[in-house]
């Protein structure tokens, strides 16, 4: 594992690789990185230390933990945790996000929420209404604990969503959302479906692509992530992309395990999917947030929090090139 090395691999890994575009110009990003290359942000979970989640050695309502964590990901370059959130279905992940906020404004970190849509078949959207509600009222409003560390875009809120059920009828949502003061952005996952004009963005997730999970690992997203990042940049310009860099998956530890498996192929997977949009975006039209999935999801095997994995030649390589850029950078 390159613990040390982690955060000049993640900053470095920017500069490391070029782009290629196609011949004819795509129309330019309505949303574009406010710098010279994306953001980066990261998926937290927020649900350790409770029973019916594995024991990875620490709990998500230790403020000591949290605060070392976000001094940690601002080290490699992170700038925001984006936390899963359950509304009143979880409510330890809702005290672990509390806190969380609290510190991040002290740590001057940046934090977000991601709405994990219910599985009920029956009233999810009356949930997700009086969820988004309780989020605002609590979270959101300028008097709200640490509310100056949310994460926004041209000072909207970011609020992330990850799909479940397929319930929702975001129409209802998006008119509630519109009578806030700033209106947030709110952000899919994978490409735009039934309710897009409802969503102001989408974001790539983990995934194999249509040719589905390989059984020996080898299948790391390069299909996925081709159609996601072209799929976007060539009809839905005016939408804000944030792009997906992960580092491996295996979900055999979770309770709700497929049995699915993607290599990290000695630290491979990682640079390639965070260099990925390169291919589709240039430097000079930079997508305004990369995601990295995950920061400590260890139940299906995507955190890097102590890590990159790496082996042989590769780690030795490695290990130049960062020594190498560590000194340029000084």
């Amino acid at each position: 594992m390159l613990n040390r090395a982690f955060p000049a691999f993640l900053l470095c890994l920017l500069v490391l690789h070029g782009s290629s575009r196609d011949q004819q110009a795509p129309p330019p990003l309505k949303y574009r990185a406010t710098g010279s290359h994306p953001e980066l942000i990261a998926l937290y979970e927020a649900w350790f230390g409770f029973p019916k989640h594995i024991s990875v050695g620490y709990s998500s309502h230790d403020a000591h933990v949290i605060k070392g964590q976000m001094r940690s990901a601002k080290a490699a370059g992170i700038s925001a945790f984006v936390v899963d959130w359950y509304g009143d279905r979880e409510p330890f992940i809702d005290q672990s996000y509390a806190l969380m906020q609290k510190i991040a404004a002290k740590e001057k970190f940046q934090i977000a929420m991601m709405y994990d849509e219910t599985n009920a078949q029956v009233g999810a959207t009356d949930e997700a209404i009086a969820d988004f509600t309780f989020f605002r009222n609590t979270y959101l409003l300028p008097q709200s604990r640490g509310a100056k560390a949310y994460l926004t875009y041209n000072g909207r809120p970011l609020i992330f969503v990850f799909p479940k059920g397929g319930h929702t009828n975001w129409d209802r949502v998006r008119a509630l959302i519109n009578t806030w003061h700033p209106i947030p952005l709110l952000i899919d996952e994978n490409l735009p479906g039934q309710y897009a004009s409802d969503f102001d963005g989408y974001y790539a997730w983990i995934s194999p692509g249509n040719a589905g999970w390989a059984a020996n690992g080898s299948n790391w997203g390069e299909p996925y992530l081709s159609n996601f990042y072209k799929t976007m940049r060539d009809q839905y310009p005016d939408k804000l992309i944030v792009g997906g860099a992960w580092a491996a998956f295996n979900d055999s530890k979770a309770s709700w395990s497929l049995n699915r498996h993607m290599s990290s192929r000695c630290g491979q997977t990682f640079a390639d999917t965070f260099n990925f949009w390169r291919r589709d975006f240039s430097q000079n039209d930079p997508i305004p947030f990369l995601m990295i999935e995950t920061w400590n999801d260890y139940e299906e095997g995507t955190a890097v929090e102590r890590g990159i994995p790496a082996c042989g030649n590769q780690r030795e390589s490695l290990r130049r090139t960062l020594k190498q850029l560590t000194k340029a950078g000084n």
